[in-house]
C-alpha cells in the first residue's frame, strides 16, 4: 500500500528526479503561534517558478469537489487547476485527444481533460468525448482530452476533471503565502535534486515573515512524496532542514524486525519440538555415520523449503486480497497489483528469519549423541 501511494507509478513515473512543495509553515516561538498550510498561487509564481536549476516546474491546485448534472442527476466530480508543465512532467495515458496548451492557458480558454470514468458517466460508456461540452461547477468546458483514471491515492496527479489554471478565481492582489496550490519540480537528473533544494532554501531564507508580531520564522521545503507529505508532517521541524527520513526509516526497520522476530522465536520452539519428535531418525542416521554438518544442512534445507511454501501461499493470498480491494472501490480507481520488488524483499526477509529460526535447533540437534537420540534425548 505504501508503494502504491508513494512509489513510481503512472502518471507519476519520474519520481527518482521529481520533488514537490506541499506546505508552507510559519512559527512564533514566543507566543507558540503556528500556521501550516499549502502555498498560494502568488507564492509559487513569485518564489518558485524563477528557480533556475530545475528542468521544469508545474503549479497545480489541490483537487476540489464540484457538482455537475446529467439528465437531472447530480454528478460529483473532483476538479484540479493545472498549467501546461503539469502535463509535461507527469505521464498520463491519453485515451482520446491531448492536453490543453500554452495558448489555452494564456487565453484562459474553457477547455478540460477528463478521466475515463467521468467520460463514461457523463457521455456514456466508450462514447467519444473530445470536442463535446461538460459543465462542472456551473462552467461549460470543451473536452480536449480523455485520460485513464488516476487512483485517488496519487494526490499529486489525481482528479476527474483538469482545467487551465488561468480559469481559476485567483485574486491577483492577494500576496499571501498560503493558499490551495502545490508545485511539482522536475530535475534534469537525480543528482540535481540536492542542488534544487539548496537553491530553494536560499530563496526561502530571503522571504520576510508577513506577520512579525505573531510569527518569527518561515519554512518551506521541496521534497519527495514520502518526505514532504508524511515524514515532514510527522516530525515537524524537529530535525531542521533534515526531514527526519533517516529516523523514520530506522523506526520502521526496527518495527519490522521486532514484528518478524516474534514469529521467529515461535518457530524456534516449533522446530525444537519437531526435531525431538524425530530424535530416533537422528540417532539412526548418526549411527550410520551421518556427520553433524549433513544433519544441520538437512534441517536447514527443510526449514527454507517450508518458508518458501509459506511465501508462495502468501503470494496467492496477497493477489486475492489486492483483487478484492481493487474491486471493492475502497480506493477509487485503484488497480492494485502484485509488486514483485516488494514481494522479493518480503520473501527475502522471510527466508532470512526462517533460516535464523532453524539454525539454533539444528545446531543443538547435531550435538546429540547417537545413543541419546535413540533414547529420545533432550536438546
Amino acid at each position: 500500500m505504501i508503494d502504491h501511494a508513494t512509489g513510481s507509478h503512472p502518471p507519476e513515473t519520474r519520481l527518482d528526479r521529481t520533488i514537490f512543495i506541499y506546505f508552507n509553515k510559519m512559527t512564533g516561538v514566543k507566543k507558540g503561534a503556528l500556521m501550516n498550510s499549502t502555498p498560494s498561487y502568488y507564492y509559487l509564481h513569485r518564489y518558485v517558478m524563477p528557480l533556475k536549476t530545475p528542468e521544469k516546474i508545474a503549479i497545480s491546485s489541490n483537487f476540489k469537489g464540484v457538482n455537475s448534472y446529467v439528465n437531472n442527476k447530480r454528478l460529483s466530480l473532483d476538479l484540479k487547476f493545472t498549467d501546461v508543465n503539469f502535463w509535461e512532467i507527469l505521464e498520463f495515458d491519453f485515451l482520446e485527444g491531448k492536453p490543453f496548451n500554452q495558448q489555452d492557458i494564456k487565453n484562459a480558454n474553457k477547455v478540460a481533460v477528463i478521466s475515463r470514468h467521468t467520460r463514461d458517466q457523463y457521455f456514456g460508456s466508450g462514447v467519444p468525448a473530445v470536442g463535446k461540452t461538460i459543465i462542472a461547477d456551473g462552467v461549460s468546458y470543451r473536452v480536449n482530452g480523455v485520460v485513464e483514471d488516476v487512483p485517488i491515492s496519487r494526490l499529486n496527479s489525481y482528479a476527474q476533471v483538469w482545467v487551465p489554471i488561468s480559469t481559476a478565481n485567483i485574486d491577483k492582489a492577494d500576496t499571501g503565502l498560503f493558499g490551495e496550490y502545490m508545485a511539482i519540480i522536475l530535475a534534469k537528473s537525480p543528482a540535481d535534486i540536492p542542488k534544487i533544494q539548496a537553491e530553494y532554501q536560499h530563496v526561502v531564507k530571503q522571504i520576510k515573515v508577513p506577520d512579525p508580531e505573531n510569527f518569527d520564522t518561515f519554512r518551506s521545503y521541496a521534497e519527495g512524496i514520502l518526505e514532504g507529505m508524511f515524514v515532514r508532517q510527522l516530525f515537524g521541524d524537529r530535525y531542521g532542514d533534515n526531514s527526519g527520513m533517516a529516523k523514520f526509516v530506522a523506526v520502521v526497520t526496527l518495527i519490522v524486525l521486532l514484528f518478524m522476530l516474534m514469529p521467529t522465536i515461535n518457530l524456534v520452539n516449533i522446530n525444537v519440538s519437531r526435531i525431538l519428535e524425530r530424535s530416533s531418525e537422528i540417532g539412526v542416521r548418526k549411527a550410520f555415520g551421518a556427520s553433524s554438518r549433513t544433519l544441520i544442512g538437512q534441517f536447514l534445507v527443510e526449514n527454507i523449503f517450508l518458508t518458501l511454501i509459506g511465501g508462495l501461499l502468501g503470494l496467492l493470498l496477497s493477489a486475492l486480497v489486492l483483487q478484492l480491494i481493487s474491486n471493492s472501490g475502497i480506493i477509487p480507481y485503484a488497480q492494485l497489483t502484485l509488486n514483485w520488488r516488494v514481494f522479493g524483499i518480503g520473501l527475502g526477509l522471510s527466508l532470512l528469519f526462517g533460516l535464523m529460526s532453524g539454525v539454533f535447533p539444528a545446531y543443538k540437534m547435531s550435538k546429540l549423541q547417537a545413543v541419546e537420540a535413540l533414547k529420545g534425548g533432550k536438546l
